[in-house]
């Protein structure tokens, strides 16, 4: 079995546009999110989100490859050129060589209601254009970043709702640790606009604590109301150990283990088992014990429910001597699609530079909750190894866990 690395990351997101952007943001406690007219205006319940920048790729595709992206591959190409040039892998490297892409994504609402309103208006699909197929499909980051960076390894979409980037991780680490593939880019992605998200925000399940947005998003707070969608792009190349010994890469960090289950039960309230079982089983394929884990990065997402039964959760699998949890959701909001991988790239890069983000926003914690070692204010620390969370609608809970090398 070979050991599998990670030797390059690359982050788009409501944080920064760039790893170190991001580092600073997280290290700082900065908040990302924001109040959006327009979608108050839509008619959203509630108008916060997270802020990232409408891509500008222009310069760096031709128009031929550009219209077939929609705003979650834009974000996608733009974070896995960081992604590469940070694990220092050229084109020569691409192309000599069988990579890999593994991309959870969930939504493309944007594009699909765009080619819609064009049929209605119009009465005609064939002024569509050849690249509406291409945006509109839930495949649309990889077939576009595969087909851009002429990738021949494994081109794999992964949808498993709020777990998809997370679970793209994990798959990739399987494939290379059995010897299938030797280098994967595996991320996600999540289109930020007012009609991605519409549904969440009639279920109910967004704040509406607009007095100040960068307070609404409140993981583990007792007074937390809901959660703050936000999006972007992450991506991580993974390797395996042999391949970055060969051409010399810096390891940033290896994965030991992916734990992975279905909770089995309602469609959209989470429960403490799923949880559980996917970090045990996470622990048990690293073979490590709870009290070898730094720290946490925990899924909470500032909803009442799934903060609970998270903070539960932890507490069932290391119990009283908890390593450091906290949720950087309370700076990014929801990332959906793409928060298992980001969130992995922001616990990497605390590992890197020694400290931990704070859970800010975290005032009066909940009964559960104060039984794990929440933190409130940035603190240094040496992380040796970290384990992420990442659950989803339906059910599907995803844990990994990386070691610093």
């Amino acid at each position: 079995m070979s050991r599998v690395v990670i030797t390059g990351m690359g982050i788009y997101s409501c944080l920064g546009v760039n790893l170190q952007e991001v580092k600073e943001a997280l290290y700082n406690g900065k908040s990302g999110i924001v109040y959006d007219q327009e979608r108050k205006d839509f008619g959203y319940r509630s108008p916060l989100t997270g802020f990232v920048p409408e891509p500008n790729v222009k310069k760096l595709l031709s128009r031929r490859e550009r219209i077939s992206m929609g705003q979650e591959s834009q974000y996608s190409y733009l974070s896995t050129i960081e992604a590469l040039k940070n694990a220092k892998i050229d084109e020569a490297f691409l192309r000599e060589n069988e990579v890999g892409i593994l991309f959870g994504n969930d939504s493309t609402a944007l594009s699909v209601v765009e080619a819609n309103d064009k049929v209605r208006e119009k009465g005609d699909t064939t002024l569509l254009g050849s690249g509406a197929i291409f945006k509109c499909m839930n495949s649309t980051v990889t077939m576009n970043l595969a087909t851009i960076f002429k990738l021949t390894g494994i081109n794999l979409t992964v949808s498993a709702a709020c777990a998809s980037g997370s679970h793209s991780v994990g798959l990739g680490f399987h494939l290379i640790k059995s010897g299938l593939q030797d280098c994967i880019i595996c991320g996600g992605a999540q289109e930020i606009n007012k009609y991605a998200l519409s549904s969440f925000d009639g279920l109910g399940v967004f704040s509406t604590n607009t007095e100040d947005p960068t307070k609404a998003s409140r993981p583990f707070d007792k007074n937390r109301d809901g959660l703050i969608p936000s999006g972007g792009a992450a991506s991580l190349v993974l390797e395996s150990y042999d391949s970055a010994i060969k051409r010399g890469a810096t390891i940033l960090g290896e994965v030991l283990g992916y734990g992975f289950s279905s909770n089995g039960e309602h469609i959209s309230n989470p429960n403490v088992e799923g949880p559980s079982r996917a970090m045990k089983k996470a622990l048990n394929q690293a073979k490590l014990l709870p009290q070898d884990i730094d720290y946490v990065n925990a899924h909470a997402t500032s909803t009442p429910v799934g903060d609970q039964n998270e903070a539960k959760a932890i507490f069932n699998v290391f119990g009283e001597n908890c390593p450091y949890v906290s949720s950087t959701k309370s700076m990014t909001g929801h990332e959906c699609w793409m928060a298992g991988a980001s969130e992995i790239i922001y616990s990497m890069l605390m590992m890197e530079h020694s400290f931990i983000a704070p859970n800010i926003n975290l005032e009066e914690t909940d009964e559960d909750s104060t039984k794990i070692n929440l933190v409130t204010k940035t603190i240094s620390k040496n992380i040796d190894v970290f384990l992420s969370n990442s659950f989803g609608f339906g059910g599907t809970n995803s844990a990994i866990i990386v070691k610093k090398l």
